[in-house]
């Protein structure tokens, strides 16, 4: 899960609500080279070894919902695993973007995102290791002629991220892969330079605005969907 303060609430977006956001993205592309399917794949997949974990999402100690980077190490890596496979078992190709992926979370994003990291990954270091060499194995630990599609699934990944953490119609402009977000209004950006087909671009994003206090009650809560403009 994706958990963001809003004051007296917790909004929550669970990470398979995310993804649809990030392969919305990935299908409004306008640059679609070859193997664009693949990726759109991947994009919209890449979190599908969540599913599980969360059809009983876990509160801390105090209430507030465990946020994604906060989990236990060793059942993310193994969900993680499942959902290579299972998105393999659709399409090799994607199935490769997911696995650079996995391994890219705890390389943080081979240097695209330094301050990327789960809090409890050095507590099974050696763990950590064997998955990502277990992953890296697949494709030679070395980005390669894959590296603009890895880059870009990390871009779909962090352009549907951007809006699952920011208050975005008070937040500062951001960069993200060269990429200027600048707030305009709620749930409204303009993005420069613009990439996608159809301008403004129209999204949406499903999320869970959880009251504080009721933060072991998250799937009692009633989702709602929040549309996103682009220009």
């Amino acid at each position: 899960m994706i958990v963001r303060d809003v004051g007296d609430a917790w909004q929550v977006v669970f990470q398979t609500d995310h993804a649809d956001l990030s392969g919305d993205a990935a299908d409004a592309w306008a640059d679609r080279q070859a193997g664009h399917d693949s990726l759109a794949i991947a994009a919209r997949r890449h979190d599908d070894g969540w599913a599980v974990w969360e059809q009983a999402p876990r509160a801390d100690e105090t209430g507030k919902p465990v946020n994604f980077l906060e989990v236990d190490v060793r059942s993310h890596l193994a969900f993680y695993r499942a959902g290579i496979a299972a998105i393999t078992e659709q399409d090799e190709d994607a199935g490769l973007l997911v696995s650079m992926h996995g391994a890219g979370i705890y390389r943080q994003r081979y240097g695209l995102d330094p301050g990327l990291g789960l809090q409890r990954a050095a507590e099974v270091q050696d763990d950590v290791d064997a998955f990502v060499a277990e992953q890296e194995a697949k494709f030679g630990g070395e980005l390669g002629d894959r590296r603009r599609d890895y880059e870009l699934l990390q871009f779909f990944d962090r352009f549907s991220l951007y809006f699952c953490l920011r208050d975005v119609e008070a937040g500062e402009p951001a960069e993200l892969q060269g990429y200027r977000f600048e707030p305009v209004g709620p749930w409204h950006v303009r993005l420069d330079p613009y990439p996608f087909v159809e301008r403004p671009g129209r999204f949406s994003l499903l999320r869970r605005v959880v009251p504080k206090g009721r933060g072991g009650e998250i799937l009692a809560i009633d989702p709602e969907r929040v549309e996103i403009t682009v220009e």
